[in-house]
């Protein structure tokens, strides 16, 4: 058992932690993040706001299996990593400049964000527009960055030119801007780190703030889920949001075999003989309409291009930044499609369950998804939890049912709310494993059925479960264990 009161939370030290440099000099330890896009976006300037208050590093870990929307045409093409994530939360950091719509930092933020037309034609001409500088994108962009983006977006359009063949010419329909610049960074460069931090650069991202892709890597990597009634589901677009496939039609419902080979008749990245749903085109899908699994998700897994599990390292930087973290906290999103893939790579594990980082913090997902689904059987905060810790122990080879005794070692803390739709929070029995629970203040929007986080309660509850409180901030009953509005 261990003791969890709600005033221990006030009682840790308000200074942040030190880690002794090679020098001999000290330096304050970071916050890891670990995230996916979208969603995460939202609490971008939460985690600003507590990396302030702590004065210290901010690394956010995002992972690359995505293979919907227009990252699944670039794969196709170019293969490579899914870097749509990567991108979004760069623009994101894109530092606001409110006294001026006009300001060359509003201008880079809408250039990267954003997308070409739906119609392949259209979409095309002002791909067109742009590359030739046409386009009034342009505007507000100084002549020096915006001759050296034009220069990677034409490195871009040479390599599509060159790739074209007779089977296969590249669909611009929905494209984006930001992850077309991307891919021609790497393409240039031959590094995809190096391609975040020209992009970093031409953002203006602090330098305090990291944007780290789970593996750095210039291939493409896929995931698998299997479920508990033994079905397997395979690309992280089927998993999360399943959509129309726009590559090939046919008649019938074709044998594995047969699109297989209809599919080797197509020159593109991919290798001949791949499964044929890492190869299709998924640009169009809907992220509000989901379908529901027929059973929970037991397992994720990395596989090759023909649908055979490998297990693969994590970026050498993601386990630099938790060696040197102070708290880690686990983000907002889809729980198997934003965490899952980060959690199981080799060394991730090991670096979470260190005892030097003191605070391991989830952020509960205020409604239940279809990767945490069937509404049948929902994902309690619990599950959730488990998932996490059962992805770092597979990150380290251990396999089979876990004891919930060794949750703590990767959860330490929860913060939620209670409302409409909301996952289930026990907290006797998180009491009794040691994680602590925090419910903060929540909110509903106009026309929409659930519950949203407060910034200024979210950031409170971070800043006590930290360690730190900002004085200006009113007092933490105005925030914490409140009813929603």
């Amino acid at each position: 058992m261990f003791p969890v009161t709600e005033a221990s939370l006030t009682l840790n030290s308000g200074t942040s932690t030190p880690a002794q440099m090679s020098n001999g000099n000290f330096k304050t330890k970071g916050i890891v993040v670990f995230s996916g896009g979208s969603a995460a976006n939202n609490l971008v300037d939460v985690f600003k706001t507590v990396r302030e208050d702590k004065r210290c590093p901010l690394s956010y870990v995002i992972p690359i299996s995505d293979n919907g929307g227009s990252s699944s045409e670039l794969i196709r093409v170019f293969g490579g990593p899914g870097i749509g994530d990567v991108r979004s939360r760069l623009v994101r950091l894109i530092p606001d400049d409110p006294d001026n719509d006009e300001s060359e930092k509003a201008a880079i933020k809408a250039f990267f964000n954003h997308r070409l037309p739906k119609e392949r034609a259209s979409a095309r001409q002002e791909w067109l527009q742009i590359v030739e500088a046409e386009h009034s994108l342009w505007a507000n962009i100084s002549t020096a960055k915006r001759e050296l983006m034009r220069s990677i977006l034409n490195v871009v359009a040479f390599e599509i030119v060159k790739r074209r063949r007779p089977s296969s010419s590249f669909d611009f329909s929905g494209a984006s801007i930001g992850n077309l610049f991307l891919t021609g960074a790497r393409l240039f460069t031959g590094s995809f780190e190096s391609a975040i931090y020209l992009l970093s650069s031409i953002c203006s991202v602090p330098s305090h703030t990291s944007v780290l892709p789970a593996i750095n890597t210039n291939f493409t990597h896929h995931i698998s889920v299997g479920l508990m009634n033994g079905e397997i589901i395979t690309g992280q677009n089927s998993i999360s949001h399943p959509s129309i496939s726009t590559a090939l039609e046919f008649g019938t419902a074709p044998s594995q075999s047969d699109e297989v080979e209809e599919h080797d008749r197509i020159e593109d990245a991919n290798l001949p003989g791949s499964l044929p749903t890492l190869r299709k085109q998924y640009i169009t899908f809907s992220k509000a309409d989901e379908e529901e699994l027929p059973a929970r998700i037991e397992r994720l897994w990395y596989i090759n291009p023909y649908g055979q599990e490998i297990r693969l390292a994590a970026n050498p930087m993601v386990l630099n930044a938790l060696n040197d973290a102070q708290a880690i906290i686990y983000s907002i999103g889809s729980l198997y499609t934003s965490l899952v893939p980060s959690l199981i790579l080799k060394g991730i594990g090991q670096a979470i369950d260190s005892p030097s980082i003191r605070h391991k913090i989830l952020i509960l997902n205020s409604t239940i998804d279809r990767e945490t689904g069937p509404s049948s059987n929902p994902y309690s905060a619990l599950d959730f939890i488990g998932a996490i810790a059962k992805a770092c122990e597979e990150s380290r080879g251990a396999s089979g049912p876990m004891d919930k005794s060794k949750y703590r070692n990767y959860v330490t803390h929860l913060i939620h709310l209670q409302g409409p739709g909301t996952p289930t929070v026990d907290k006797e029995e998180l009491k009794s494993i040691g994680i602590e629970t925090i419910r903060v203040y929540g909110r509903k929007d106009e026309g929409e059925n659930f519950v949203r986080y407060d910034e200024r309660g979210l950031i409170q509850a971070l800043e006590v479960t930290m360690g730190k409180r900002d004085p200006r901030m009113p007092s933490r009953r105005n925030t914490l264990e409140v009813q929603v509005r």
